[in-house]
């Protein structure tokens, strides 16, 4: 029954996982394109060029084609908590669900009314009006990827809510404090600046594949320079905002930092790895090494965690097993507390239901006492709150590591396409062209090193993820896996085969 359980477990995981990767396949790009659609259209409405009015109806029918698909998966995923995750929806759901209604009411609710004005609405309504519709549908989009991010980064950092133990649920004390969490506000802008790199991407690689086609030259030499200046503008600051993330991490979620940096022995003046292989043998408290080589920015993680260069910085075996000597406490230490919270609250239950005052308000109070460790009474061993280091560790390297290609690339590309050279650099529109997929598998990357640098919790230390679990059959869940599994990637399929006949049909066949 056990085995079943884990297995159980792991399964819902990976579905989870995989409506989530796919679902983050068509998110990103209807992030950046809408704004990037927006771009054009002012362009066009201030000069009244009609290139311009193709080049935006070309944007738009590929922007519609990837919003279309891209409802499909999120709704499935939102369904998914009430499925497999129960526990987690009963636990949190006063909180969690807020943000999700929001985002339903209001931001959808925005973009998808404005979006048939923006689709169908060319010569039907006002320059203006048409205008107003197509930043809305822009703003309703980005709006829905807040109030979503503000779901998950209350998952990383749970605050603005108090439990009750009469429902055993997490109830909103703050609707504020949980908007502005810092960790909320770090992740809404560094996820959505990295849709805004992949739309960046997607114009020059598509823009860049007309100009080697000698194709529709002119929309392709503007849509690449609209392109290149958005991609190299959001770039930059999708570097920017990534500090201000690792900075979050570094307060709230150490081992996540720890474990992106393969870092076991904590070191002040800590440096950042920037290329490096693990050592596949290393375990937590030995003495080997843990990278069979490595190479070194001195001081960066210092100062990337704590803005302090002399900063120590924790590695894993001092979370785990204590640093009595930097004041960090042994895991094991808030696992005895985390199971006096669960024994205090079963009490708590007991009593209540026994009708003995006394002893209720006696169990309550050593619970409230405990209840930020409340989680870790589910865990067996200290050792439980390291999340696997391998993927987590090599998604964060490949997620920077590409971050730094875009700079490059979109500043390139623009100079060259300024200064009207562009053509001659074939090899170079090649590179963009395959910088595309590169720009999803950065942005995945981001979203691994999230949710699995996160492990083992569903929500930090409050709820780990095999507790969060519905009681449902191993096969019930491996079904539905292999299902979404089929359909998701029918999805996919079926998009890029329509994107594809609309790109090579091209901006002439853009009008509606």
């Amino acid at each position: 029954m056990l085995y079943e359980t884990a297995a159980s477990v792991d399964w819902a995981r990976a579905q989870f996982a995989l409506t989530a990767i796919y679902h983050f396949l068509f998110v990103p790009l209807t992030l950046g394109l809408s704004f990037i659609v927006a771009i054009m259209e002012t362009l066009y409405v201030r000069t009244n060029d009609p290139q311009w009015k193709r080049a935006t109806k070309f944007w738009m029918t590929l922007f519609a084609i990837n919003f279309a698909v891209g409802v499909a998966t999120g709704l499935i995923m939102e369904f998914e908590f009430g499925t497999n995750w129960a526990n987690y929806s009963w636990f949190v759901g006063d909180i969690f669900g807020a943000p999700l209604a929001v985002e339903g009411i209001l931001a959808f609710f925005m973009e998808s009314t404005f979006f048939a004005v923006m689709f169908f609405g060319w010569e039907k309504v006002s320059k203006g009006f048409h205008l107003l519709s197509t930043w809305l549908v822009a703003v309703g989009s980005n709006l829905s990827a807040l109030w979503i991010l503000v779901a998950n980064g209350w998952m990383q950092y749970p605050v603005g809510m108090a439990f009750n133990p009469d429902t055993a649920r997490n109830e909103m004390a703050s609707f504020w404090d949980v908007i502005l969490s810092p960790v909320a506000m770090s992740k809404f802008l560094h996820t959505i600046s990295s849709g805004y790199v992949i739309a960046g991407l997607f114009v020059v690689g598509i823009s860049g594949w007309y100009l080697l086609k000698n194709r529709d030259v002119l929309i392709a030499k503007r849509s690449m320079v609209v392109g290149a200046s958005f991609g190299l503008l959001v770039s930059l600051f999708l570097a920017l905002s990534g500090d201000e993330s690792a900075y979050n991490v570094a307060q709230k979620q150490p081992v996540k930092l720890a474990a992106m940096e393969g870092l076991y022995k904590g070191e002040t003046r800590a440096g950042i790895i920037a290329f490096g292989i693990l050592n596949i043998d290393k375990e937590l408290g030995d003495d080997r090494h843990e990278f069979y080589g490595d190479i070194e920015i001195p001081y960066a993680l210092s100062f990337l965690g704590y803005h302090d260069i002399d900063a120590f910085v924790p590695g894993l075996d001092d979370l785990v097993y204590g640093n009595e000597k930097h004041g960090i406490e042994p895991a094991q230490a808030r696992i005895e507390r985390g199971k006096t919270a669960v024994a205090a609250f079963k009490e708590y239950k007991a009593a209540v239901k026994a009708g003995d005052d006394t002893a209720a308000a006696e169990a309550r109070t050593v619970l409230e006492a405990n209840i930020a460790d409340f989680g870790y009474g589910y865990l067996e061993k200290p050792e439980d709150i390291v999340p696997p280091i391998a993927l987590t560790f090599y998604s964060f390297h490949v997620m920077v590591g590409l971050g730094s290609w875009f700079i490059l690339l979109f500043l390139v590309l623009l100079y060259l396409t300024m200064a009207n050279e562009i053509t001659r650099f074939r090899k170079l529109l090649w590179l963009a062209i395959w910088s595309i997929p590169l720009g999803y598998i950065a942005a995945e990357a981001g979203w691994i090193v999230a949710e699995v640098g996160r492990q083992p919790w569903a929500v930090q230390d409050l709820l780990p993820v095999g507790i969060a679990m519905t009681d449902i059959s191993i096969s019930s869940v491996q079904t539905t896996f292999w299902m979404f599994a089929a359909l998701f990637t029918a999805l996919l399929v079926a998009e890029i085969k329509i994107m594809l006949r609309q790109i090579k049909i091209g901006p002439d066949g853009g009008d509606h």
